[in-house]
C-alpha cells in the first residue's frame, strides 16, 4: 500500500483504523502504512501536522509512536535535529497540559529516547542532552498539571536509562546509565523527596483528582530511583526474591537522617489505599538497602526507626483489606531478618526477640478481626484467595518461631475460646447462621496459622519444649477434625476443611515424611523413654500430648488418621472441585517415598481404595453432567497415588493387577458396547475422558518394565483402538483430544527403561505403530479445522500438535524401536508419522512456534533427534520444506529459552556436520554412489542454492557470543566451528566488519582476539579439535568485551554484526 496522503483528514481515518478499529484487515494495512509513514521524507511534517491540527487524540498519539521508533533507529538522526524535536516536544506539552495521559506518556517516552541514546553527544563542547533536569524545574514552578509533567518527565527518564535494549550492546548501555546514576539520579530523588515533604506540610486535599495523581507520580518516581539497577547486576523481575539493593556510597546521607523513612511512613498512613501501598513499596527498597553502606551503630539506628513504622502498620487493623501485597512485603522483611539471628556476630542486643512475637501476635490478631468485617459487609474473602494465603504463610513460620513461646500460648488460648463458641453454635437449635458463618471463618484462620507454626520447625531451630508445644496445638486440630467428620455432610465448611488440609501437609513434612526412618523404633511411650536415641526424641515430645488426648502414640497411628480423613474427603466432598484436588495432592504427596509406601499398605483405608475405587465409593469419579469437565483432571493423582500403593506389594501377580484394573476394565466394555449400538454421544465422552486421565495416572507410576507390560498386555490389543476412533470422532473436541493424547505421549515414556521389552517381544513396535496411527489420525483431521481465530489457534490446535510432538520425541529418542525394521519390512507406519509430522509443521507460522512455550519445548527437541538419528528423512525434505525447517533453527537461535536455543544449536551442529563429512567424503571421490552419497548431494546443492541460509546462522551465533549475555556458550560454539570450516570467505568478512568498525587504536586488538579464535584449530570437526575451539572462544568472548568496553566513544549502531 503506498502512502500518498493528500491531507489530515486520510490521516485521521488511519489513525482510528489503527487504535480503534474492529476489522483485522484495516487494522494490518494500517500499520503497515505507519511503517511507510516511519520511512518516508516527510515524516517529521506529518507529524507536526498531526500534532498542531489533528482533532482526536489518537492523532497525537499516532504522531507520538512515529517520533519514537524515527528516534529509536540505528543510524540516528543528525544531533541538531534531535535536539528540534526534543525542545518541540517540551514546548508542545507545556503549552497543552491538559491532553490524555496516554499521549503525554507517549510524547515523554520521545524525550527519555531521545536523551538516553544522546546521552554522550557533544555539540559546542557540551553535553546537549543533559539538560533535561534544568528543563523539567521550569515545570514544577507552574501549575499543579505541568507539575506532574515535570515529574513524569523525570520517572520515564529514569525507566529508560534503566531499560535494557538486547537491540544494542549491552556494554554502551552500561556506561550510560553509569552515567546517568552517578551525574543526575541523586538530584531526582532528592528532588522528588523535596517535593514528597511539601505535600505533607499542606493539608492533604484527597478529593482533589490533580493533586492525587501528582502524589501518585511522584511516589513513581521516587520508586523508579530506588529500582535501578545500580551495578549492571540485572536481576530477574520474574523472581519472588527481593534483591539487595546496592546502593551509591555518595547517597548515605539520603539514608541516615532519620526523617527520609518517617517522610514514607508518614505519607503510608496518610494517603488512600491506591497510593500508600506505593509508600509501602518504597520502604521495602529501603528496607533492602545494603548493609555495608552503614556503620553498625547506624545500621542498628536504622533498622529501629525500620521496625518501629513496621510495628504501627501492622497494628492498625483496618489496612488488611486493601493491603495484600504490603503485608507480603512487610512479612518478607521481617522472615529475613529473624532468619537472620543465628549470624548475628554482633554483642549489641538485635531486640528481634522483642519484636517479633509482637509482629507474629499482630498478623493473628488483625487476619482474626478481620472475618466478622467479610462476612457482615459481604466483602471479598481474603482466605478465597488461597495462593496469597499460603505465600504470607510460608513468610510468617520462620517469624512465628522467634520466641515460640508467646506466639504458642496466644494461639492456644484463641483456639479454645473459638473451638468452644463453635460447638454451643452446632449445639444450639437457633444457631444463628452470620455467628456460625463468622466462628467457621476464625477457625479456619487458626487452623491455617497452627499448621503454619508447626511446619516452621524445620525454618527455625528448634528445643525439646517447642516440640511438645507443637503436639499441644496439634491434638486441638485433630480433635477438630474428628468434630467435623463426625458431623457430616451437615456440619461441613470449606475453608475449614482446606485449612485442616494445609495443616496435614505442614504436620507430615514436619513431623511424618523424612523423619521416619530414625524414629519409627522409638516413639512408643510405652517402652522405656530411657533408651530413645536423641534426634528421635524430639519426635517422642511431639506424641506425648497426642498420646494421652487422642491416643495417638506414633508414625503409624498418624498416617492411619491422614488416611482416615483422605477416605472421608473423597466419599463426601465429591461435588466440592478445590478439597478434592487439595485431598488427591496430600494423598499424592504421601505416596512418594518408599518408607512410607510401606507403612500405609497395611492400612485398612488404603486397602479399601485398592478394592473399592470406583464411583459409588469415591462420587468425584463419575460422570454426572453437575463435573465439569476440567474437574477430571484430579483423577490422574488419584489413579497416580493409588497406583503407587498398588506397586508396593504387587511383583509379578497378575492377577492381583487385573483385579485393581476391574473399574477401568467394566468402563471400557461398557463403551464397547454403546459404540456398537446407538449410544449417548456426551455420556460416552465424559467416560472416555475419565478413562484417559484414569490411564494416564497409572501408566505415570508404573516404572518397571514388568508392571507396564501388564498394563500395556491390558490395553492392546482390545482399548486402544478405542481411543483411535475417539480421536477420529471428536477431533474437533479438545477437552476430548487433549487427555488421549497425553494418555499416549506418556505410554511412549521409556522412564526407567520400563519399555526395554524382552528379546523375543515385539510390543515396541506395536506401542509405535499404535501411536503413529493416532498422530497420523490426528494430524490429518485437525488440518480440516481450517484457518483458527487467534484466541482458539492454540486449544484447537498448536496444544495438540505440541502433545503429538513430545509423543513422537519419546518414541524417537527412546531406544526400544529399530526404525530400520520399518522400511525392510514395507511398513509404512514410521514414514506416515514423519509426513503427518511435516503437514502440521507447515500449518504453524513461525511466530507462532515461538510464541508458545510448550510447543516450541516440544518441537525443537523433536528436531534435535531428527537431526540426530534420521538425517536422511531431513535431506529429502522438499526445498521449502527445509527452508523452512532451517528458518525455524535461525529463528530459535535468538530465543531467550535457554531450552529452545540450546534444541537449535544441536539441530544445526548435526546438519553443519553431516554437510562437512559429505563435502569431505566427496573429496575423496569413492568408487561407489550409495545412498548416504545422494542425501549429501541433495543438502550441498540445497546450501549452494540458498547460501544466506548458514550464513545469516553465523551471524546470529557471531552476535550472541560478542555482545549478548550467551547463557548457553558450550550449545554456540559446537556448531560455529562447523559454520566457520564450511564459510571461511564469509567468515572473514565479518571480521573484517567488525574490526573497521571500531576506532583504529582498537582495530589491532581485535585482529589479534580473531587471531587467537582459531590458533591450534584445525580443519576438522573430531572432538578434539571442537573442544579446542570452545575454549578459544571462551577466552575469545572476554577478550573482545574488555577491548569494546575499554572505550565508550563508539556508535552502538556500527557494533551489530546482525546489520
Amino acid at each position: 500500500m503506498a502512502l500518498h496522503f493528500q491531507s489530515l483528514a486520510e490521516l485521521e481515518v488511519l489513525c482510528t483504523h489503527l487504535y480503534i478499529g474492529t476489522d483485522l484487515t484495516q487494522r494490518i494495512e494500517a500499520e503497515k502504512a505507519l511503517l511507510e509513514l516511519i520511512d518516508s521524507p516527510e515524516c517529521l511534517s506529518k507529524c507536526q501536522l498531526l500534532l498542531e491540527q489533528g482533532t482526536t487524540s489518537y492523532a497525537q498519539l499516532l504522531a507520538a509512536t512515529c517520533l519514537s521508533k524515527l528516534v529509536s533507529r540505528v543510524s540516528p538522526l543528525p544531533v541538531e535535529q534531535r535536539v528540534d524535536i526534543r525542545n518541540y516536544i517540551l514546548n508542545y506539552v507545556a503549552s497543552q497540559p491538559k491532553l490524555v495521559p496516554f499521549v503525554i506518556q507517549a510524547l515523554i517516552q520521545v524525550i527519555a529516547k531521545i536523551t538516553k541514546l544522546g546521552w554522550f553527544e557533544v555539540q559546542k563542547d557540551q553535553f546537549v542532552f543533559r539538560e533535561i533536569i534544568a528543563d523539567v524545574k521550569k515545570f514544577l514552578q507552574g501549575t499543579v498539571e505541568h507539575c506532574i509533567i515535570g515529574v513524569i518527565i523525570l520517572s520515564e527518564l529514569t525507566q529508560e536509562m534503566n531499560l535494557v535494549d538486547y537491540s544494542r550492546p549491552s556494554a554502551k548501555h552500561r556506561k550510560i546509565a553509569t552515567s546517568f546514576r552517578d551525574s543526575s539520579l541523586k538530584d531526582i530523588l532528592v528532588l522528588a523527596c523535596s517535593l514528597l515533604k511539601e505535600v505533607l506540610a499542606k493539608p492533604l486535599n484527597l478529593q482533589d483528582e490533580g493533586q492525587q495523581n501528582l502524589v501518585m507520580q511522584v511516589l513513581k518516581l521516587v520508586l523508579n530511583c530506588l529500582n535501578f539497577d545500580f551495578i549492571g547486576s540485572s536481576a530477574d523481575e520474574s523472581a519472588d526474591d527481593l534483591c539487595t539493593v546496592q546502593i551509591p556510597t555518595t547517597w548515605r546521607t539520603i539514608f541516615l537522617e532519620p526523617e527520609t523513612l518517617d517522610l514514607f511512613f508518614s505519607l503510608y498512613h496518610s494517603l488512600p489505599p491506591l497510593l500508600s501501598q506505593l509508600a509501602l513499596s518504597c520502604l521495602v527498597q529501603f528496607a533492602s538497602t545494603r548493609r555495608s553502606l552503614f556503620s553498625s551503630p547506624e545500621r542498628a539506628k536504622y533498622l529501629g526507626n525500620l521496625i518501629k513504622g513496621v510495628k504501627r502498620i501492622l497494628e492498625n487493623p483496618q489496612h488488611w483489606e486493601f493491603a495484600p501485597n504490603s503485608v507480603h512485603y512487610l512479612l518478607t522483611l521481617w522472615q529475613r531478618m529473624v532468619a537472620s539471628v543465628p549470624f548475628v556476630k554482633s554483642t549489641e542486643p538485635h531486640l528481634l526477640d522483642t519484636y517479633a512475637p509482637e509482629i507474629t501476635k499482630a498478623f493473628i490478631t488483625s487476619r482474626l478481626e478481620s472475618v466478622a468485617i467479610v462476612v457482615r459487609d459481604n466483602l471479598d474473602d481474603p482466605l478465597d484467595d488461597t495462593a496469597t494465603v499460603f505465600q504470607q504463610l510460608e513468610q510468617l513460620c520462620t517469624v512465628s518461631r522467634c520466641e515460640y513461646e508467646k506466639t504458642c500460648t496466644l494461639l492456644v488460648q484463641l483456639f479454645d475460646q473459638n473451638a468452644q463458641n463453635y460447638q454451643k453454635l452446632l449445639h444450639s437449635p437457633s444457631g444463628i447462621t452470620v455467628d456460625k458463618a463468622i466462628q467457621e471463618g476464625r477457625l479456619a484462620w487458626l487452623v491455617y496459622l497452627v499448621g503454619t507454626v508447626v511446619g516452621g520447625r524445620l525454618t527455625y531451630t528448634s528445643t525439646d519444649e517447642h516440640d511438645a508445644m507443637d503436639g499441644e496445638l496439634s491434638c486441638r486440630v485433630f480433635q477438630l477434625i474428628s468434630l467435623m467428620d463426625t458431623g457430616l455432610p451437615q456440619c461441613s465448611n470449606e475453608k475449614i476443611e482446606l485449612a485442616i488440609l494445609w495443616f496435614l501437609d505442614q504436620f507430615r513434612k514436619t513431623y511424618v515424611g523424612d523423619q521416619l526412618q530414625r524414629t519409627s523404633k522409638v516413639v512408643h511411650l510405652r517402652s522405656d523413654v530411657s533408651r530413645v536415641p536423641e534426634k528421635a526424641w524430639k519426635i517422642v515430645k511431639v506424641y506425648a500430648r497426642m498420646s494421652e488426648v487422642l491416643g495417638i502414640t506414633d508414625d503409624n497411628h498418624v498416617l492411619e488418621t491422614f488416611m482416615t480423613k483422605i477416605v472421608t474427603n473423597l466419599k463426601y466432598w465429591g461435588r466440592c472441585e478445590p478439597v478434592i484436588s487439595r485431598t488427591l495432592q496430600f494423598l499424592n504427596d504421601l505416596s512418594v517415598g518408599y518408607i512410607l509406601l510401606k507403612k500405609l499398605v497395611k492400612i485398612d483405608a488404603v486397602k479399601f481404595m485398592l478394592k473399592n475405587h470406583t464411583s459409588e465409593h469415591f462420587p468425584f469419579l463419575g460422570i454426572s453432567d453437575s463435573y465439569s469437565l476440567s474437574d477430571f483432571r484430579c483423577r490422574t493423582t488419584f489413579y497416580t497415588a493409588l497406583t503407587r500403593l498398588l506397586m508396593v506389594d504387587l511383583g509379578e501377580d497378575e492377577d492381583e493387577f487385573e483385579n485393581f484394573m476391574l473399574p477401568l476394565t467394566v468402563s471400557f466394555e461398557t463403551v464397547l458396547q454403546i459404540f456398537n449400538n446407538n449410544f449417548k454421544q456426551e455420556d460416552v465422552k465424559r467416560m472416555l475422558i475419565g478413562l484417559a486421565r484414569d490411564l494416564r495416572g497409572i501408566a505415570f507410576a508404573l516404572n518397571t518394565k514388568t508392571s507396564y507390560t501388564m498394563l500395556f498386555d491390558w490395553m492392546y490389543p482390545t482399548y486402544l483402538p478405542i481411543l483411535q476412533t475417539t480421536i477420529e470422532r471428536w477431533y474437533g473436541e479438545p477437552a476430548c483430544t487433549t487427555p488421549i493424547l497425553k494418555l499416549m505421549a506418556e505410554l511412549m515414556q521409556n522412564r526407567s527403561q520400563r519399555l526395554n521389552f524382552d528379546v523375543s517381544s515385539p510390543n515396541g513396535i506395536l506401542l509405535f505403530r499404535e501411536a503413529s496411527k493416532m498422530i497420523c489420525t490426528y494430524g490429518n483431521q485437525i488440518l480440516s479445522l481450517g484457518s483458527l481465530s487467534k484466541d482458539q489457534i492454540y486449544p484447537m490446535k498448536l496444544k495438540g500438535i505440541s502433545i503429538c510432538y513430545s509423543a513422537l520425541k519419546s518414541a524417537l529418542c527412546g531406544n526400544y524401536v529399530s526404525f530400520g525394521v520399518f522400511k525392510l519390512y514395507g511398513d509404512n507406519h514410521f514414514d506416515n508419522v514423519l509426513q503427518a509430522f511435516v503437514k502440521m509443521l507447515l500449518s504453524v507460522c513461525h511466530s507462532d512456534l515461538l510464541q508458545y512455550r510448550k510447543l516450541s519445548q516440544s518441537y525443537y527437541p523433536l528436531l534435535e533427534c531428527l537431526t540426530q538419528d534420521h538425517m536422511s528423512f531431513i535431506t529429502n525434505l522438499e526445498p521449502p520444506v527445509l527452508l523452512y525447517v532451517l528458518t525455524s533453527i535461525s529463528e530459535g537461535l535468538t530465543t531467550l529459552d535457554t531450552v529452545v536455543s540450546s534444541s537449535c544449536c544441536t539441530s544445526l551442529d548435526y546438519i553443519v556436520t553431516y554437510l562437512f563429512k559429505h563435502i569431505a567424503k566427496e573429496g575423496k571421490k569413492p568408487l561407489r554412489c550409495g545412498e548416504a552419497t545422494q542425501a549429501g548431494q541433495r543438502l550441498l546443492h540445497f546450501m549452494q542454492q540458498n547460501p544466506d541460509v548458514l550464513q545469516q546462522m553465523m551471524s546470529v551465533l557471531m552476535n550472541t557470543i560478542v555482545f549478548e549475555d550467551c547463557r548457553n556458550q558450550w550449545s554456540v560454539s559446537r556448531p560455529l566451528l562447523g559454520l566457520i570450516l564450511l564459510n571461511e570467505k564469509y567468515f572473514s568478512e565479518l571480521r573484517a566488519s567488525l574490526i573497521n568498525s571500531q576506532p583504529v587504536p582498537k582495530q589491532e586488538v581485535l585482529a589479534q582476539c580473531f587471531r587467537n579464535l582459531m590458533e591450534g584449530v584445525e580443519q576438522n570437526l573430531s572432538i578434539k579439535n571442537r573442544d579446542r575451539f570452545t575454549q578459544n572462544l571462551s577466552v575469545f568472548r572476554r577478550d573482545v568485551a574488555e577491548a569494546l568496553r575499554s572505550d565508550g566513544s563508539t556508535e552502538p549502531c556500527s557494533l551489530d554484526m546482525m546489520s
